[in-house]
């Protein structure tokens, strides 16, 4: 009973830092003048990445490389397809009113470069630098875009502190320390969740008689997407789309960017050809079907929460059968 005990435990812990991931993010994003949709592609996209960039670091120690990619493609896919998806069904995403044109764009060419990288057989040294170059272009235009909209929006600061008011979970009077604390748990959480829940489900699995093979890929793909779906959840629940949309964007890109990029510094990690088949050309395909919600401002609706979910079922029916 106690790894069902301890998987329960982790799926807890996973909702509650999401939770207070989401609230000191929207927070931070009042306090400081920025949008929450800034704060979500950094603090909550490198927490909630937070697993992936563990077990693909251990991955490469271990001389487990393949793990490592396997673990970023197959958490990308999940990302799109489920976290979005999952969120969808529980409460519209009003993705209409967000504004994440050029963040999308990034993580596009960040997904073309990283499978033209890939097709070399090998992420390098020089592989890993690139990645990591591209990551901190996209960063420092974040921030700058981030102080452009401080200063423009400087003189409408109680208008928009008015309007958040509208915003569940914001309050432009919440005290340093407790959004501090918020996004502490939540970043400290969303991994320890994740890892308990994985390593106990796995355990789980394992008395059953499925297989490691089975397990690697569906449970630890599916497991280190965990946090960003808890985040995107909690979002979607408190009507933060900006935040959802942020996150699943910005975790993709700190994926393909961060993760790889300092793993491949750590060491090689060969590309199975299998990847280049077909994996990889799945998780871009994946990421163009948010076209519709970004560049033509449709919400996700219900039915799309299903569609994606549903793709994504088939996706994993695929690759094991």
């Amino acid at each position: 009973m106690m790894p069902w005990i301890l998987a329960a435990l982790g799926l807890l812990i996973l909702l509650l830092a999401g939770d207070a991931l989401v609230k000191g993010a929207v927070n931070l994003s009042l306090r400081v003048g920025i949008p929450a949709l800034i704060v979500s592609l950094t603090i909550v996209a490198f927490g909630t990445s937070a697993p992936e960039l563990l077990i693909s670091v251990n991955a490469v120690l271990d001389n487990k490389p393949g793990l490592a990619l396997g673990n970023v493609v197959g958490s990308n896919t999940a990302n799109i397809l489920l976290v979005l998806g999952v969120p969808a069904i529980l409460s519209v995403l009003h993705t209409s009113t967000c504004n994440t044109r050029k963040t999308y764009v990034f993580m596009l060419i960040g997904s073309i470069l990283f499978i033209a990288l890939a097709f070399l057989g090998e992420f390098t040294l020089v592989s890993g630098l690139i990645l990591l170059a591209v990551l901190a272009f996209v960063l420092t235009d974040a921030f700058l875009e981030a102080g452009r909209h401080r200063r423009e929006t400087a003189a409408l600061a109680l208008a928009d502190a008015e309007e958040d008011e509208d915003i569940e979970g914001a309050d432009p009077d919440m005290p340093w320390w407790q959004i501090v604390v918020f996004l502490v748990l939540g970043l400290i959480g969303l991994p320890l969740g994740a890892d308990l829940l994985v390593d106990n489900a796995s355990i789980i699995a394992r008395q059953y008689g499925v297989s490691d093979t089975v397990i690697g890929l569906t449970l630890v793909a599916l497991g280190t997407s965990l946090p960003e779906l808890a985040t995107t959840v909690m979002a979607a629940l408190r009507k933060q789309a900006d935040v959802a949309l942020g996150n699943v964007i910005g975790s993709n890109m700190f994926n393909l960017l961060a993760i790889i990029g300092i793993t491949a510094v750590i060491g090689p990690i060969p590309v199975d050809p299998e990847f280049l088949q077909f994996d990889l050309w799945v998780m871009l395909g994946a990421s163009l079907l948010i076209v519709p919600f970004v560049f033509f401002r449709q919400d996700i609706t219900r039915l799309w929460g299903v569609a994606l979910t549903g793709l994504y079922l088939i996706y994993v029916f695929v690759v094991l059968s």
